[in-house]
């Protein structure tokens, strides 16, 4: 005892190595289909106990102490079931890949209570996993309302547990077509630099120099096209609008972005011009390697096409 973690249904034993790490990132650590802020909520409701005895999130950890869990059910989903079509790319007993349209919410928040992503999976699947709360069953990762692409969902606690754990080890790889404003001049590059909140509007992410998350992504010019460039971007990391804060910072926005692209639209875009157009994780189930690709939507084709005739011009 305390050589090792020892887990069954409702315990872990703190090793000695873990002595003096706060409660809620041991828990997280140990616990990848956790969040942070979920572990801390279970923890202020009383379900994660040292001793029988509610216990803080900052509490840090002594060698030997059992850390009782008891993760509550799921809560009963409000959520409505919409028989909204859905581009499936490929489907098993455990999870889903699809091509996500632009305009369409992953899951239900402020302003958007219906007609989303989860809204649309419920009807297809009503039985998804529930790990990922309330109003994101199923959900592993997320594309915003106007980008494109493929995603993975999880149809069970295995698959999401499973898919979880390489999300947070980075071993899921995604990779974007990115349409971005101006010649980008290095042919290829990486970009690490952190992102959190804005400091003056919180409704936006940006690069920071105190309290971000460490974000990495990585670009390959495919195309110069006047005053344009088409990017394939890798993300290592997932935070919030990634690779539109990351694009921004360098002064090369993605095309059509009305949050970090400023008010022109020279394209006349309705959204980004970024899709995830490839998506490679390990079967939660199998382990065998799955690699999908999704075809660019029209409306890029067509822009694209556009671009390429001026070109010649």
């Amino acid at each position: 005892m305390g050589k090792r973690i020892v887990m069954d249904k409702n315990s872990i034993w703190v090793p000695a190595g873990s002595a003096g790490e706060r409660l809620d990132s041991f828990v997280t650590r140990n616990f990848p289909e956790l969040s942070r802020s979920q572990a801390q909520r279970l923890i202020d409701q009383g379900h994660i106990t040292i001793a029988g005895k509610p216990v803080k999130a900052s509490l840090r950890l002594q060698a030997e102490q059992t850390i009782e869990i008891v993760l509550p059910p799921p809560a009963a989903s409000v959520l409505e079931p919409e028989a909204i079509p859905l581009n499936i790319i490929y489907e098993d007993s455990d999870i889903i890949v699809l091509n996500k349209p632009v305009g369409m919410v992953v899951h239900p928040a402020a302003g958007h209570p219906g007609g989303t992503l989860v809204n649309a999976l419920l009807a297809h699947c009503p039985d998804l996993s529930g790990i990922g709360g309330v109003n994101r069953p199923g959900i592993i990762h997320r594309l915003d309302k106007d980008t494109s692409g493929l995603l993975v969902i999880a149809k069970n606690d295995l698959a999401h547990h499973a898919l979880s754990q390489q999300m947070k080890n980075r071993s899921i790889k995604r990779r974007y077509l990115a349409l971005v404003r101006g010649w980008v001049t290095l042919p290829q590059g990486t970009i690490a630099e952190p992102i959190g909140r804005h400091p003056r509007d919180r409704k936006r992410m940006a690069v920071v120099s105190k309290g971000g998350r460490a974000a990495v992504s990585y670009y390959q010019v495919l195309e110069y096209f006047s005053g344009w460039t088409l990017l394939e971007v890798a993300l290592e990391t997932g935070r919030t609008h990634q690779i539109r804060v990351h694009m921004a910072h360098l002064g090369h926005p993605v095309a059509g972005d009305p949050v970090y692209g400023g008010k022109q639209n020279p394209l006349g875009l309705a959204g980004q011009a970024l899709h995830a157009y490839e998506l490679s994780f390990q079967h939660p189930r199998t382990g065998a390697r799955l690699d999908f690709s999704a075809p660019l939507p029209e409306y890029y084709q067509l822009l694209l096409g556009r671009l390429r005739a001026e070109n010649a011009n």
